[in-house]
Formats: C-alpha cells, structure tokens, sequence
C-alpha cells in the first residue's frame, strides 16, 4: 500500500510539472506580428555555449532576469548591414553613421565641434583619422571596439556580462517600433539604473538608457538597420589603402 501510494504522489507531481511546464511554454507574449523565439537547449553546468535560436518559428517563452541572457545570446545578429546611432550624454549628442559587413565595422561620428572621426575596426586593428587627414593612426583592437571605438555605445557583450542579481527587470517591449528583449539592471556602486532594449529581430542593440535620482542621464538609439550594407559602403583608409570589400568575409588589401 505504501508502494502504490508512492507511485500515485509520483505520477501526480510529474502531471503537475508537465502542466506547467506546457503552459509556460504556451503563454502569449507578442502580438501575432512579433517574431517568436525559442530558448536554447540547457547546457550542463559550467558550460557557456547558449545553443541556438530559431527567430523564424518555434515556442515563445517568459523572458525573466533568470533567463534574458540566454534569450539574448541566443537570437542572430545581423552580420551586413548599415544604421545611424544617436547618442545624448549630459544634453551634448553625438551621431554616426554606421557600415558593418564580414566582420568589418566603419563608423563616422559627428563630434559637438562639428569635426567627424572616422573608424574602422577589423582584422584585430582599430584605424582612426580626423575630418580630411590624409593619414591615420592605428592601434590593435580589443572584443569591443567595434562599438566603442567608433560608436561610443554600450556594447552587446556589455548586456551578457551583466551579473544577474543585478537585473531587476526583463521581458519584451516594443521600442522605436521594433519588438525587443528588454533587460533592466541597478548598480548600486552609482545608485543608477540602466535600461537596455535588443532587438528580438535582428539580435542588434536597438536602445539604452541611463537613470540616476529618476533622470534620465544618457540615452542611445539606432534607426532602424539597411540590410545589407550597401556595395558602396568604403573601409578604405583616407590614403586609398582598401582594407576590406563589401561582401568578402575578412582579410585586407591594397587598392
């Protein structure tokens, strides 16, 4: 009897985890325009590898603090492609003009004096010049510097290096009219809160914002991206030296 009635509590707990387990898997969390997106397969602990995402069908699924990063790592970056990002720091804004394409990243960005700084990141090398100079200076490049030296952004890998007792919020929101993972963290060294919006699309970091006492402090946001990056598009530097084509995958070379 003791048997059977184990049996039975056992049965009942696995009925009422395959419940919930269906019905969080079932909950609507988009409209029915919105692309779906399917966590990845758990990894054994002490692995880094996500898995996969499939943007274009599968189960939609509760974004938490928990979760979010996973869902973000997970989603499919856009590697061709070509957008203005706006910043605004202390009411002084900065914008760029930004052409990514095979691992190559070009950014032209408009400082308060009116001079434009031209960067390009790839092939392990950040390339600068100012306005009109005929020659520019060089140095290697590190994980972020296709966003922060020429963009002046919060990074992607900034958003998965986030500690996760430090977020606060997560989910889906629409911003700028796209459907995004929002993540929210606070870091009490500064008493401040960041706000981050990826796009559930395209895996592109669509906006960001900074609070401190309620204020908003510092502010990001892109347009929406032109796929892909136009044949036009130039990573040359300004003594005619072609670094990379439009449509090869790496590599550097002399035109």
């Amino acid at each position: 009897m003791e048997r059977r009635n184990r049996n039975i509590l056992i049965v009942l707990i696995a009925a009422v985890i395959a419940v919930a387990v269906f019905s969080s898997f079932s909950l609507p969390l988009f409209a029915n325009n919105t692309p779906k997106i399917v966590l990845p397969t758990p990894v054994p602990t002490g692995q880094e590898d996500p898995g996969t995402v499939d943007q274009t069908g599968g189960t939609r699924v509760e974004v938490t603090p928990r979760t979010v990063q996973s869902v973000i790592a997970a989603l499919s970056r856009l590697e061709s492609y070509s957008r203005t990002v706006t910043t605004v720091l202390e009411e002084s804004t900065l914008s760029a003009k930004v052409w990514v394409d095979g691992g190559w990243t070009r950014t032209s960005l408009t400082l308060p004096t009116g001079l434009t700084a031209h960067t390009i990141v790839g092939d392990g090398t950040v390339w600068r010049w100012y306005g009109n100079d005929r020659t520019a200076v060089s140095w290697p490049a590190d994980s972020g510097s296709a966003d922060v030296e020429g963009q002046h952004i919060p990074t992607y890998e900034d958003v998965l290096a986030l500690a996760v007792d430090t977020i606060t919020a997560a989910g889906y929101e629409e911003k700028n009219g796209l459907a995004c993972v929002y993540v929210e963290v606070y870091v009490p060294e500064l008493d401040q809160s960041e706000r981050y919006w990826v796009s559930a699309d395209n895996g592109l970091l669509v906006a960001a914002e900074t609070y401190t006492g309620g204020e908003v402090v510092y502010s990001m946001s892109a347009s929406a991206p032109e796929i892909p990056v136009s044949a036009a598009a130039s990573f040359a530097l300004p003594d005619g030296t072609v670094l990379h084509k439009v449509g090869e995958e790496s590599g550097a070379g002399a035109g």
